[in-house]
C-alpha cells in the first residue's frame, strides 16, 4: 500500500488513522475540510487538485470526477495494458480509498430542512470513489465507516502494511451495502416518505436491511441457519450492530437479540435525571436486574442483585464507561455472564474480564447518540410488520394521582425507574421496585413478564421480589382489566402503584388502593412489547 486517498464528512478517528496509514509509509490524498483537519493535526497531505491538476469546482460538487484520480483507483495492477496507460498519463496507483458519504440521511431528519439542503447532501463523487475501490477490490481496500479503522489497523499490522484479498471483498461487500442504503435512503426521501400516507416506507425498510451481512453459527436452536444483518442507514456508533468486540467467543443469534435489549433499556436508564448510570441484566431479552445509581459499580451491583438466580448466563449492559471496580463485581464467585457492553471500558477493567473469563464476550458500543427512534421490523408467514420504535417515556411530572396521598419527588423519581423498566419487559408486564436499602440507587426487585394474564405477573413480581416488595413501588405496562392484580401486589406490601390506565373498571382499582393507603398513579399511555 502506498498511496491513500481520504475524504470523510464524518472526521471521527480520522486523524488517528491516517497517522497509522502515514506509520506504514502510506502517502494521503484528501480533499477539503479533511485535508484542512489532517494537515493541522500535522499529517502530511497531498490535495487532490495537485492530483488532478484541476481546482475544485461548482461548490466543491466536482473536485474528484477526474481520470488521475478514477484511474488511479481502477487500474488493474496485473494487466499489462492499465500499466501502460497510467506510465504514458502519469497516474498514480490508489490503494486506499477512506470515504463516507455526505451525511443525507441526518440531514433529513432535522426538522426544518428544505429540499435544497437535502439535494446538497447526496453525495456523487464519493459514492462514486466508494463503487470504484470495490469494484477493484482485488487491488484496492475501500472504507466507509470509521468503525471500520480498527479492523485496518489491526490488517495493516498482522502483514506489515498489506491486506489480503478476502479482506478487501469483505470491505467492499459493506461498502456496496452502504451505497445501496445510500441510494435507497434517497429514493424514499424523493418519494415522498414523510407525507404520513407511508408512502416510501418500504424503501426506508430496504435502507435498514441493506447494510453488512454476517453468518451466525446458528439461529435460537442449532438446527436453524442464522444471520446478523447490520442497517444500512446509520453511522452504528452507539448502537448494538455498531459494537466492537474486544473479547470472547463469536456472538450468536441468541445472544445478540438479548444484548440489544439489555443495551436498549441500559441506554434510557442513563437518561434519566439525576443519575449518572443505569445498568441492566437481560435473559432472553427481558429484564431480571436493573438499576441507576451514580457509580457504576453501584449500578452494575444492584442490577445483579435483582434476581441473581435468572441472571446466571444472562448479559449486561452499562450506560457509561465500565471501570476496573465494576469489572471486579462482575467477576466474583458464583456470577455467570455471556456478555458484558458499556460505551467504553477502562484498559485496567477489560485486562480483570479477560483474565477471568475465557470465553466471555465482552462489546465496546461507543458513545453515540441515544438510540430512540427507528423501526421495529418481525416477519410474519408471507410478510412482515413494521412500526415505529417505542421511544416513549413518560415523566412523573405528568401522571395522574387517582388514590392516595401525592409522592415525594424522591420517590417519584425512583417511580420512573421501576415504570422504564417495566417498559422494556414482554406483556402482560409487572415490575416491583424501589429505592436500594443503602441508599446508592434504584434497582428492580422482581419482575413477572410474558405472562398470558396479568394477575399471574402480579404473582410472579412478588415472589421474584420476595421480602423486598415491602413499601416498594410496582408498575404495570397496561392497565388492571380487574382489581384483583392490584390487589396481590397490595397484599405483598407495596405502596405505589404505576399503570397507564384506561379500563372501564380503573375505578374499583383506585378503589382498592385508597382504602389500603397505596398511591395509585396513572401514566396514560401504554407499553406493549410482545
Amino acid at each position: 500500500m502506498r498511496r491513500a486517498l481520504v475524504s470523510v464528512s464524518d472526521k471521527r478517528g480520522v486523524v488517528g488513522f491516517a497517522n497509522t496509514l502515514v506509520g506504514h509509509g502510506v502517502e494521503i490524498v484528501s480533499t477539503g475540510g479533511t485535508a484542512c483537519a489532517l494537515r493541522e493535526a500535522g499529517v502530511a497531505v497531498i490535495d487532490v487538485s495537485e492530483v488532478t491538476g484541476f481546482e475544485e469546482v461548482m461548490g466543491g460538487r466536482v473536485k474528484t470526477l477526474h481520470p488521475m484520480v478514477h484511474g488511479g483507483i481502477l487500474a488493474r495492477r496485473d494487466d499489462a495494458g492499465d500499466a501502460a496507460v497510467m506510465e504514458r498519463l502519469g497516474i498514480t496507483g490508489i490503494d486506499l480509498v477512506c470515504v463516507n458519504l455526505y451525511p443525507f440521511e441526518r440531514t433529513v431528519a432535522r426538522d426544518g430542512v428544505t429540499h435544497g439542503e437535502a439535494v446538497e447532501q447526496i453525495d456523487i463523487g464519493g459514492a462514486t470513489m466508494v463503487r470504484a475501490a470495490a469494484k477493484n477490490h482485488a487491488h484496492v481496500l475501500v472504507v466507509t465507516d470509521p468503525v471500520q479503522y480498527a479492523e485496518v489497523t489491526d490488517e495493516l499490522a498482522a502483514h506489515k502494511g498489506c491486506t489480503g484479498v478476502a479482506v478487501r471483498e469483505r470491505f467492499a461487500a459493506r461498502a456496496f451495502a452502504r451505497t445501496a442504503a445510500y441510494d435507497v435512503a434517497i429514493a424514499g426521501y424523493l418519494s415522498g416518505e414523510g407525507d404520513g400516507e407511508g408512502v416510501g416506507i418500504g424503501v426506508r425498510v430496504a435502507a435498514g436491511l441493506v447494510g453488512g451481512v454476517e453468518a451466525l453459527k446458528y439461529g435460537e436452536n442449532p438446527h436453524q441457519r442464522a444471520w446478523a444483518v447490520r442497517s444500512g442507514d446509520g453511522d452504528g456508533n452507539g448502537t448494538l450492530a455498531g459494537a466492537r468486540q474486544v473479547h470472547g467467543k463469536a456472538l450468536g443469534y441468541n445472544n445478540i437479540n438479548d444484548a440489544s435489549a439489555a443495551w436498549r433499556l441500559a441506554k434510557e436508564l442513563g437518561t434519566l435525571g439525576g443519575w449518572r448510570f443505569g445498568a441492566a441484566v437481560v435473559k432472553h431479552t427481558n429484564p431480571c436486574g436493573a438499576a441507576v445509581a451514580g457509580r457504576a459499580v453501584d449500578a452494575v451491583d444492584l442490577a445483579m442483585l435483582g434476581d441473581p438466580l435468572a441472571a446466571y448466563g444472562g448479559i449486561l449492559a452499562v450506560s457509561g464507561v465500565l471501570d476496573r471496580a465494576s469489572a471486579e463485581r462482575v467477576c466474583e464467585e458464583g456470577v455467570f455472564l455471556e456478555a458484558v457492553i458499556a460505551p467504553s471500558i477502562e484498559e485496567s477493567a477489560l485486562g480483570v474480564l479477560r483474565e477471568r473469563w475465557k470465553n466471555l464476550r465482552v462489546l465496546i458500543v461507543g458513545e453515540g447518540a441515544q438510540d430512540g427512534g427507528g423501526l421495529d421490523v418481525r416477519a410474519v408467514d408471507g410478510g412482515m410488520l413494521i412500526q415505529e420504535r417505542d421511544g416513549a417515556n413518560e415523566a412523573a411530572a405528568g401522571w395522574a394521582l387517582w388514590a392516595g396521598e401525592c409522592a415525594g419527588d424522591h420517590e417519584l423519581r425512583a417511580a420512573e425507574v421501576v415504570w422504564t423498566v417495566c417498559k422494556h419487559l414482554t406483556s402482560n408486564a409487572v415490575a416491583i421496585g424501589g429505592e436500594d436499602a443503602d441508599g446508592r440507587g434504584v434497582r428492580l426487585f422482581g419482575a413477572g413478564a410474558g405472562q398470558m394474564d396479568r394477575v399471574a405477573s402480579c404473582r410472579i413480581a412478588v415472589e421474584k421480589s420476595g421480602d423486598c416488595a415491602m413499601g416498594a413501588i410496582a408498575a404495570s405496562d397496561a392497565f388492571f382489566p380487574f382489581s384483583d392484580g392490584a390487589c396481590v401486589l397490595i397484599d405483598a406490601g407495596v405502596r405505589m402503584i404505576v399503570h397507564p390506565g384506561g379500563s372501564k373498571r380503573d375505578g374499583e382499582t383506585f378503589a382498592v388502593c385508597e382504602e389500603a393507603g397505596v398511591r395509585c398513579y396513572t401514566t396514560g399511555v401504554r407499553h406493549f412489547r410482545h
